[in-house]
């Protein structure tokens, strides 16, 4: 454990993976009307629904008590998350948003096509909702499906202010189902998150307590031998990171929310057996993907990011922070079964339960280990035995060590004879902003990511996704924009190409034009990266479009394309979607004109 920065005295360890049974918003175990389709019983906690065309909107503070510490969150209409907005494909909606906090605040609509005026980025698309004003949303809504919502206004995503969007298909649902659930998660802090943000800024791995010890590098050295354990560390100690570092904010200050109950009060939902049920999974976390299974149910997982996909049956999948997927589960036993979503970095869970009555419940699984980063983590598509000379070790340059100003460029047909793709680095990414390039990054979509591997689980992965709905564009791309994911990890900076916010230019796309973005990261962790306004619609390594995203996930050492149509002119945000990067600088203005 951190001897510097102990986890905090009053709150213990079980405390804050499991929370309080009865720990919530005051205000926000409000029920619907009996007999309403999405009524549910109080124990749910499932959050209040409003449906309809005109909506209004509060954004004000409520007390809430998730470890026995009241605390004050920012929330919508006073619940914790907001309440289901349900819209219909078709029609024109209208939301008054009203700021009754004394500082700005704002809405942005996930995932949601609309004109950039109403897309709710400060800065960017309007000036943000000052206090004691009403913003009035108004659009067309062009689509169906899982989304979410959240606030676009420094820390106020991580405080409460988000909320599920569920839009009803203009004609009839493509799969069915007897009941609907939305299942959002999130982590909730007891800290201000100004002061998290400045804990990360003065040591980045402040949260990390699963550091390497003596008895981890004994073990390497009788798995590994002598030589490969300490080229290991080496590395490590050379890219000033660590390979437990999987996430910024762990569990020892985070209590998992799931449709904002905590563990310990344990979310349900009711079924009769032999129901189709519909999960709509959300991840409305600031900073923490999640690993989500049913012991003892398959999953059909048969949409991501709001499109529907051909059904892939699964034990598991990750979700990352921004992404939703919609599952169907078909229990045929009168039992209870535990809806479990583990943290990336395993140090704590959201919970909840699917039962035939109320107050059943299963057993909780016990967390996976946690995984350490692997070589293809750090160093991409480069075999693991191929430690290069001149200041690179395999696929990877370290920090410091060379001298290399490459061109910023990339085709799909500049790949190496081995099929991997050449990588330039922009010249702006060497600098103290950056402590690592990857100069083979990976193409595979069909690696789950760490901790996923080899579990004896069949779990989901990008390579199984297929929009069911086609390409927007038959045309093929006709200019190509690559982009880079960096950050120096001791400093907590993070960036596109080695240049945060403040210091980049806007990226440019011609209204109409067809578009190809390469992102290639190159750090060690995952990057969910959403682009407001367009869909961005996936490929697989050959350039084959495979699935309509909003948020696509960008693995370790790995490089992902898809294609854009610039067709929404305007000004639109760009960024990693962990909210501490995104603050940090991670973060572009793109200009359609």
């Amino acid at each position: 454990m951190n001897s510097f920065f102990p986890p905090p005295a009053d709150l213990s360890r079980r405390r804050f993976v499991q929370g309080l049974a009865l720990g919530g918003t005051v205000a926000g175990l409000g029920l619907l009307r009996p007999g309403h389709a999405w009524a549910q019983a109080a124990h749910t906690g499932q959050p209040p629904l409003l449906s309809g065309t005109d909506f209004a909107l509060e954004i004000g503070e409520t007390p809430v008590n998730y470890t026995g510490a009241p605390r004050i969150a920012t929330t919508v209409n006073n619940s914790l998350p907001g309440p289901i907005l349900r819209w219909k494909e078709g029609t024109s909606v209208t939301l008054r948003v009203s700021n009754r906090l004394r500082v700005p605040t704002s809405i942005h609509w996930h995932g949601i096509l609309l004109p950039f005026q109403m897309d709710g980025v400060p800065g960017i698309s309007f000036d943000g909702i000052a206090p004691g004003e009403t913003f009035v949303y108004r659009f067309e809504v062009r689509q169906s499906g899982t989304y979410w919502y959240h606030s676009h206004s420094r820390f106020q995503e991580q405080t409460g202010v988000f909320g599920p969007l569920v839009i009803e298909p203009a004609g009839r649902e493509r799969y069915p189902t007897e009941r609907d659930y939305v299942v959002m998660l999130n982590d909730w802090t007891d800290e201000d998150p100004e002061h998290i943000f400045a804990k990360l800024k003065k040591m980045s791995d402040y949260f990390n307590f699963a550091q390497p010890t003596v008895p981890d590098f004994f073990r390497d050295v009788r798995e590994k031998g002598l030589s490969q354990a300490l080229a290991m560390r080496k590395m490590w100690n050379e890219m000033r990171m660590n390979p437990t570092d999987l996430g910024d904010v762990s569990g020892y200050t985070y209590t998992y929310l799931m449709n904002g109950a905590a563990p310990a009060g344990n979310w349900t939902g009711l079924f009769k057996p032999g129901e189709k049920i519909r999960l709509r999974f959300i991840n409305g976390s600031a900073s923490t993907l999640f690993d989500v299974r049913i012991p003892g149910l398959k999953m059909t997982v048969i949409s991501a990011d709001g499109q529907d996909i051909a059904p892939v049956p699964v034990d598991e999948f990750r979700i990352s922070v921004a992404e939703t997927y919609d599952v169907i589960v078909e229990p045929q036993d009168d039992r209870a079964y535990t809806v479990f979503a583990q943290s990336i970095d395993r140090t704590g869970y959201a919970r909840g339960t699917l039962a035939p009555r109320p107050g059943m419940e299963a057993d909780v699984p016990v967390m996976d280990p946690r995984v350490w980063l692997s070589m293809q983590d750090m160093m991409g598509a480069m075999p693991m035995g191929d430690m290069g000379h001149g200041g690179k070790q395999g696929g990877m340059d370290m920090p410091g060590m060379g001298d290399k100003q490459g061109m910023h460029m990339g085709t799909m047909s500049n790949l190496t004879p081995a099929g991997m793709p050449k990588v330039r680095h922009a010249r702006t990414e060497y600098g103290p902003g950056v402590d690592m390039h990857v100069d083979m990054p990976r193409t595979n979509l069909d690696d789950p990511g760490i901790g996923l591997r080899d579990n004896g689980r069949r779990v989901l992965t990008y390579a199984d996704l297929r929009s069911l709905d086609g390409p927007i564009d038959p045309r093929e791309p006709e200019r190509e924009i690559e982009l880079h994911l960096t950050g120096n990890m001791e400093r907590f900076m993070w960036s596109f190409d080695g240049q945060k916010f403040s210091e980049a230019k806007p990226v440019h796309f011609n209204f109409g034009e067809r578009l190809r973005i390469v992102l290639v990261n190159d750090t060690m962790m995952n990057h969910p990266i959403h682009l407001h306004g367009m869909f961005s619609e996936l490929e697989d390594p050959s350039g084959q479009f495979i699935a309509r995203k909003h948020t696509i996930n960008v693995q370790p050492a790995q490089r992902v394309t898809y294609r854009v149509n610039a067709d929404a002119p305007g000004r639109w945000a760009y960024h990693c979607h962990l909210l501490y990067h995104m603050e940090a600088g991670m973060f572009r203005e793109v200009v359609v004109s």
